[in-house]
């Protein structure tokens, strides 16, 4: 599914052409995970602020441009809390074509159309007044700290882990010590740091919680740099598939020769996800 870093590449992809532009529609089509929350007809009207991301949220401000007959005279600013699920993925097309199948939600905007391709439907698009405003407030309370908040130090990254017990690629999965550490970004930091995937989270020291928040980070800025990952139906906003995967140390390789060691890499099933590590290099 996109993570943190596809995300992050859709934002980038997004954020300048759409500024300031003015949308002139909205159209739904089969449901996603949460409803709208408003009608599609409200949006038009609006424009198009600087978008921003939070975890694995995309935040499309809309400003209100036009007079209305409401008490206020003016339309009301929100915006659009947007989720890729588990295999969508966001388009801006200049000249976009009748929606297929999978096109779910269509923002027609002056600067082109921002179309989101959902074949599995677990994404979302919902309104809301605010990102400090319940619905998006409600979606986002639960999110741990940015990867690369200079807040996140490593003394702040190691309480966080040792509040769980739960085996620490669970803990990263979850959300709740760091955001945005997926499947494979996950396997390839605890390799790069040297720690089993099984290992209970607090028993995790000082050095090496540091030494795998170093390694999240470079992993998933590498990532960055290489348009993340496609594994099946990711492509950033212009249609391409990002290239990470192709460089996994461990991710995807197993029965293979470790690149450090030799040993072949193993393959277990956690937490209902593939766990790819090293039973040599990664140590409990």
């Amino acid at each position: 599914m996109p993570e943190l870093p596809e995300v992050e590449v859709t934002r980038r992809g997004i954020d300048l052409p759409l500024r300031g532009a003015l949308v002139l529609a909205a159209r739904l089509g089969k449901p996603l995970r949460w409803p709208l929350g408003c009608a599609p007809e409200e949006l038009p009207g609006h424009s198009v602020g600087p978008v921003s991301r939070r975890g694995k949220y995309l935040w499309l401000p809309l400003l209100p441009v036009l007079a209305t007959d409401g008490a206020s005279g003016r339309q009301a600013g929100g915006g659009l809390l947007m989720h890729l699920g588990m295999s969508g993925s966001l388009a801006l097309l200049q000249q976009a074509g009748e929606p297929g199948p999978h096109d779910h939600f269509d923002l027609v905007t002056s600067q082109g159309t921002l179309r989101l391709n959902d074949p599995r439907r677990f994404g979302a698009v919902v309104w809301s007044a605010a990102l400090d405003a319940a619905p998006a407030a409600t979606l986002l309370a639960r999110l741990g700290p940015e990867p690369f908040d200079p807040e996140l130090t490593p003394a702040r990254f190691h309480a966080a882990l040792q509040r769980h017990t739960a085996p620490v690629k669970t803990v990263l999965l979850a959300g709740g010590a760091v955001v945005g550490a997926g499947n494979i970004y996950a396997c390839e930091a605890l390799f790069q740091a040297g720690i089993h995937p099984l290992l209970h989270s607090n028993r995790i020291s000082r050095p090496r919680a540091e030494r795998l928040l170093a390694a999240l980070r470079a992993t998933l800025g590498r990532a960055l740099e290489l348009g993340g990952s496609t594994l099946r139906d990711f492509s950033d906003a212009h249609g391409m598939a990002g290239s990470y995967q192709a460089q996994a140390a461990v991710y995807g390789r197993a029965g293979l020769p470790c690149p450090k060691c030799g040993v072949p890499v193993k393959r277990r099933v956690q937490a209902q996800r593939a766990t790819y590590f090293c039973s040599h290099c990664q140590k409990r």
